[in-house]
Order: C-alpha cells, then structure tokens, then sequence
C-alpha cells in the first residue's frame, strides 16, 4: 500500500471490490487502504492500510455513536458522538477532536474538520474522490485513519436513511 500522504495533490477515489462488500481507497491505481465489512450480519468494518488495522463498530444504547477500536490490541482509539444532522465529533483517546460535517442536497460532500475549524479532508459521495488540502499537520497514519473512518460513517448514514426510508414506506 501507498502513503496516503502522497496524494495531496488529489487524485484518491473509493471504489467498490468486486465480490465482496467492501471498498478500496486508490490514488493511481495503488491501493492506500480498504474497508470492509466483517460478514454480511455484522455492523462492524474492518479498515486496513499500511499504518494499521482497525475496527468500526457502533456503540450506545440505541447504537448511534460508533467507536474506532484497534484490531490488534483491542484498545478503543476514537468514539463518534454523532449530532442529528448525520455527523458529529469524533474524539480520540489522545485528545484530538475532529468534527464531521456534511453538506448539499443528499450530504454529497463530507468534511472532516480540526478542532481550529481548518478542513483536514473532504470526500464527495458522488464522485467518490477524496480531497486533502495542501499543508497538513497530521500524521500518516492518523489521517488515512480519519478517511477511511468519514467513509464509513458516510455508508453508514446512506444505510441508515435507506433503512429508514423501508420501513416508513413499509407503514404507510
């Protein structure tokens, strides 16, 4: 896999892998990371790259938050609080706090937002292009984290809306 770093200049997209209910993050036809979900029952995700391996499970009483949680040591990273407007602040045990926002008709871009308000990545649902501006001050390993984290949650709330949508449709 390719440093995520690498991409400053664009040219990352998500694509879908063939056969399996995962996704693929490509700059140039590299592989930076990919998604994928645990079996087709489950709500949890596994995120690999280069930097790591994580898990992307959902967590709270009603399962809205969702927590980032290290697959080899099991230790929890990051838990989203999400907000009712389908994002929320993602705070990360070493107390880092990103926001997660997103905007346009059906949320078809998503921003991942420092605590200081600077954007530190976007991604455009339809494109499914990912965008990072051209100074960054995050690591590697904790931006290609915050990627692949903003989409998931952004298949995450398409799910949830769809779901929605079944049984509203299903009541009427």
């Amino acid at each position: 896999m390719i440093p995520i770093s690498s991409a400053i200049s664009g040219g990352m997209v998500w694509s879908k892998t063939p056969y399996t209910r995962g996704y693929e993050l490509k700059r140039n036809g590299e592989i930076v990371g990919t998604l994928r979900r645990k079996s087709f029952w489950s709500s949890e995700f596994q995120a690999e790259s280069a930097h790591g391996s994580w898990k992307f499970r959902r967590t709270g009483c009603f399962l809205t938050g969702t927590e980032i949680v290290d697959s080899n040591s099991g230790v929890r990273i990051a838990i989203l609080k999400p907000n009712w407007t389908g994002g929320g602040t993602l705070a990360f045990s070493d107390g880092l706090t990103f926001r997660l926002t997103s905007k346009g008709f059906w949320r078809p871009v998503w921003t991942v937002l420092a605590d200081s308000g600077q954007p530190v990545l976007s991604i455009h649902w339809r494109e499914k292009t990912v965008d990072l501006p051209r100074e960054l001050h995050l690591s590697e390993d904790r931006l290609i984290l915050l990627t692949m984290f903003a989409w998931h949650i952004m298949r995450q709330t398409s799910e949830d809306a769809a779901s929605a949508a079944v049984a509203v449709a299903a009541t009427s």
